[in-house]
């Protein structure tokens, strides 16, 4: 009983978020992040081609939000998308569309993830895509790799516009 309530006493906490609001860094995160994606679009568009996918979004809150964070640079958008991805396909070509395969799926995406240092959450959710889609071995480069370096590489060009900001952080 008292290991229960040690436990759920952690759920608690008098702790504040120490995020801040910045209205400017709002501001450049919106125009950041809709520039990407209407690169993306406007690419699928012209190449008949689709570039774009859900956890692109949320790569670009990383990128225009947080583009110091660790699990915001190059090498975690690409590497994270395709690893994840290769997971997804892996597992999905082996068993098919199951809740197993699922569950499989993105625990070992995470783990594939730590284990290169390529961690990206939005990445988590390619291997759900992947296998409910039960897409092809294509699916690897158009939409995933083809759209982590459009986003990468708008990355690069806008948020070194800044004298504040330099992206990345790190490559390797």
């Amino acid at each position: 009983m008292t290991y229960l309530k040690h436990y759920f006493r952690k759920f608690g906490s008098t702790s504040r978020s120490p995020l801040l609001i910045n209205v400017w860094q709002a501001w450049w995160a919106f125009v950041g992040g809709a520039i990407a994606i209407l690169a993306l679009g406007a690419l699928s568009a012209s190449m008949d081609a689709v570039l774009l996918m859900a956890p692109f979004g949320a790569s670009c809150v990383l990128a225009f939000a947080l583009p110091e964070a660790p699990l915001s640079q190059p090498r975690n958008i690409i590497g994270g998308h395709v690893i994840t991805t290769l997971c997804g396909l892996f597992i999905s070509h082996l068993f098919g569309y199951t809740i197993w395969s699922l569950a499989l799926g993105v625990g070992l995406g995470i783990a594939a993830m730590i284990l290169t240092k390529t961690t990206h959450p939005p990445a988590g959710a390619n291997p759900i895509i992947v296998i409910t889609a039960s897409s092809s071995w294509s699916f690897l480069f158009t939409p995933v790799l083809a759209g982590a370096i459009v986003i990468v590489c708008i990355t690069l060009l806008y948020n070194n516009l800044f004298a504040h900001k330099k992206y990345p952080t790190f490559w390797v």
